[in-house]
C-alpha cells in the first residue's frame, strides 16, 4: 500500500514538473479588434507610447535609425519613402523595430479605392509582413477606409496628440504621441531625441493591451 502511494506521488510530481513545459504559451499581444466595430484608436489608459510618422528623410535619418536603441518607438512608414530609401527600410527590418504603414491624406482613399491595397502590397514586400497598424497622414479615416482596414485585420491608429517639435508636450496618462518627419514639417531628429529622453515610453500594445481603449467616431 505504501509503495502504491509512493508511486502515485512520484507520478503526480512528474506531471506537475513536465506538463507546463509541454504547453505552448498563447500569443499575449494579439491586438486586432480592440474595438467591437471599425473605429480609430487614439489613446489607452496607462503609460505613454511614441509613434513616428516617416515620409521624409535621407542619410541622416538612416544614421539615426542605426543608432536607435530599444525600447523603440513605433515607426509609421510611407511606402513611397521606403522604396526610395531601401537601405533604411532594410535596417528597420533587421533591427526588428516595430513598423506600421503610413498612408496619404484620408480623402485620397475616397478618390482611389485601389490605393490602400497598393500600399499594403508594397509594405508587405518591403518588410516581409502585413502591418498591424495603419495611419493616414492627416489622421482622417473615411468610413470606407475603416471598413477596408477591418477586412484586412489592421487597426486604424490615430493619436492623442500630434507633435511637430518645439515645447515638449505635457504627459497624459495613456497617451499615444505622434511625432512627424515630413518634407515641410518643423520637427527634426534632434527634437525626436529630446522627446524620447523626456519620459519613459512603452509600446503601443503595452499602452493599449487589457485596458479601456479610447477611440474617436468618424462621421459617415
Amino acid at each position: 500500500m505504501l509503495k502504491k502511494i509512493g508511486y502515485i506521488l512520484i507520478i503526480c510530481m512528474l506531471i506537475l514538473v513536465l506538463w507546463p513545459s509541454s504547453i505552448t504559451a498563447p500569443q499575449i499581444l494579439n491586438v486586432f479588434k480592440l474595438t467591437e466595430e471599425p473605429d480609430v484608436i487614439v489613446r489607452g489608459t496607462t503609460g505613454s507610447a511614441l509613434t513616428l510618422d516617416i515620409s521624409f528623410g535621407d542619410a541622416a535619418l538612416e544614421k539615426w535609425i542605426a543608432e536607435l536603441q530599444a525600447p523603440y518607438p513605433l515607426l509609421l512608414v510611407d511606402t513611397a519613402w521606403a522604396m526610395r530609401f531601401t537601405d533604411s527600410a532594410e535596417l528597420i527590418r533587421k533591427k526588428n523595430i516595430p513598423v506600421a504603414l503610413l498612408g496619404k491624406e484620408g480623402a485620397a482613399y475616397e478618390e482611389d479605392s485601389a490605393l490602400f491595397n497598393k500600399q499594403l502590397e508594397e509594405f508587405t514586400i518591403l518588410f516581409g509582413k502585413k502591418p498591424l497598424w495603419f495611419r493616414t497622414s492627416d489622421e482622417v479615416f473615411p468610413k470606407l477606409l475603416q471598413d477596408t482596414l477591418w477586412k484586412h485585420e489592421i487597426n486604424a491608429l490615430g493619436s492623442t496628440l500630434r507633435w511637430n517639435g518645439g515645447k515638449l508636450p505635457p504627459h497624459k496618462k495613456g497617451e499615444i504621441l505622434a511625432a512627424v518627419l515630413e518634407r515641410k514639417g518643423t520637427a527634426t531628429l534632434d527634437d525626436i531625441d529630446r522627446l524620447l529622453g523626456s519620459r519613459e515610453f512603452q509600446s503601443v500594445e503595452d499602452v493599449l493591451f487589457a485596458t479601456d481603449v479610447k477611440t474617436k467616431k468618424i462621421p459617415e
